[in-house]
């Protein structure tokens, strides 16, 4: 099956499935890549691992980004089927004011520590987790350092030569 064909294939059988569940299907660099909204994200990845007509039982990886407009955050799946060698991308995205998605933990246990991380470092909290805390970053830590929150430098510094920096 080409690609092209793989992404209207499941975008097809998840709509029969879950109705409008999908957001966008697209082939970016012919990589499946699907955007599912929030509310149903755990029953898309449960219904792709445990079906027999998709069989995408491992979880590549797992990870969070902040969108453009900073109002946004959101989880990105990365799931294989090693029987067919069909990889395919989910991605899923919720405000940041509730930065809540269910885990996947009771589906893949290696999503724990990927899990940690997206909290550790963008606070988005996978509701169900069984441990869900600080995995680098100390635990007193009040910010989440990826987030687009605060300045990349310190302006009020008085020690930098700006001119060494082409300003």
């Amino acid at each position: 099956m080409q690609t092209q064909e793989l992404l209207e294939n499941i975008k097809t059988d998840l709509t029969q499935q879950f109705g409008d569940v999908v957001i966008s299907a697209e082939l970016p660099y012919n990589f499946p890549t699907f955007v599912i909204k929030h509310e149903k994200i755990h029953d898309v990845l449960k219904y792709l691992k445990e079906s027999e007509k998709w069989n995408f039982f491992f979880l590549t990886d797992l990870t969070a980004v902040q969108t453009e407009d900073l109002k946004h955050l959101g989880v990105i799946y990365h799931l294989h089927n090693m029987i067919t060698n069909y990889r395919i991308r989910i991605k899923t995205f919720f405000g940041i004011d509730k930065p809540e998605v269910p885990t996947v933990t009771d589906l893949w246990k290696t999503a724990n520590w990927m899990e940690r991380e997206a909290y550790d470092f963008f606070g988005v909290i996978f509701k169900g987790h069984p441990n869900l805390k600080r995995i680098m970053n100390p635990e007193e830590m009040d910010i989440f350092p990826f987030r687009k929150e605060y300045p990349v430098e310190d302006l009020t510094r008085e020690d930098k030569d700006d001119t060494m920096f082409g300003r």
